[in-house]
């Protein structure tokens, strides 16, 4: 496995691997050296999910245990792995297949000490109970679906129909999952598409969750749509005042993937460096 990549060196890592795709399956890179499993035409990785999963780990003090909802394939998850590699990661996914890629790669990526993937619905309370049986989560973060059953057209391949559309729960059911999760301190962090900016404010503050950062990440540049990156923790853990005094949410300075020419803007340049994936600038 090479260690340059047109100049870049990838750092962390190398997996022990020995695992290859399946039929209508690909291996691709993740972060450093790590790779994931996909389907060549199913739901893959995206930018959302990456950066949101660098968003988390930048924002949380400390994360000695981390929690990934509705996983999917396990990118949030191996992520924050990689970024944080003292910590031990659980997951939760209802949909078979996607269960089954997430063990695939994290046995590829030799952390299967590390992780424990539980098969069920997020909004499950026997899921919950099994998830605390250890200990509260200092970073519990997630990447919901986007719309409504009936706000869009299903995809094709059964595998995205639920990484899209709200199958099993929303930002809400996500919201209300982590709060019960999360410890003294903790971090929720998701994303959510940029045009839904209240209904994702207000996922946080139903479940007495205080959203204490907010990023915009626009796709290209003169063109409205984009995602947010959101972060917060538990009210409890704040006095009464703070919200107000601290002026929050934080709204930080947008990052911008592509210039209206279609070239690599830095500021997405350098959060991928931080994810240990290539700066894409050359």
């Amino acid at each position: 496995m090479s260690t340059v990549f047109k100049g870049w060196m990838r750092p962390g890592p190398v997996p022990p691997g020995g695992l290859e795709p399946g039929p209508d399956e690909t291996l691709n890179g993740l972060c450093g050296h790590w790779k994931i499993f996909q389907y060549a035409k199913g739901h893959r990785f995206s930018v959302d999910d990456i950066l949101t999963a660098w968003y988390g780990t930048s924002w949380c003090p400390r994360a000695d245990r981390i929690c990934d909802l509705g996983s999917g394939i396990g990118t949030l998850a191996l992520v924050a792995a990689w970024r944080c590699p003292g910590a031990v990661v659980h997951t939760i996914e209802a949909q078979d297949i996607s269960f089954a890629l997430a063990q695939k790669s994290v046995a590829f990526n030799g952390v299967q000490d590390r992780f424990t993937l539980h098969h069920g619905d997020l909004r499950d309370a026997s899921i919950h109970a099994a998830l605390l049986k250890d200990g509260a989560f200092d970073l519990v973060m997630g990447s919901p679906p986007y719309w409504p059953v009936s706000d869009r057209i299903k995809a094709d391949h059964p595998q995205a129909v639920p990484a899209r559309l709200e199958v099993r729960g929303s930002i809400a059911d996500y919201a209300r999952t982590a709060a019960k999760l999360l410890a003294p301190g903790g971090r929720f962090a998701c994303v959510f598409p940029n045009d839904q900016r209240d209904r994702a404010r207000a996922a946080y503050r139903d479940a007495d969750l205080l959203l204490l950062h907010e990023r915009e990440v626009i796709f290209k540049e003169g063109e409205p749509y984009g995602i947010l990156l959101l972060a917060g923790s538990r009210r409890e853990d704040f006095p009464p005042d703070f919200e107000t005094k601290a002026e929050l949410p934080e709204v930080e300075a947008p990052i911008l993937i592509r210039r209206a020419d279609g070239s690599v803007h830095p500021s997405i340049a350098l959060a991928r460096v931080g994810l240990g994936f290539p700066p894409g600038l050359i």
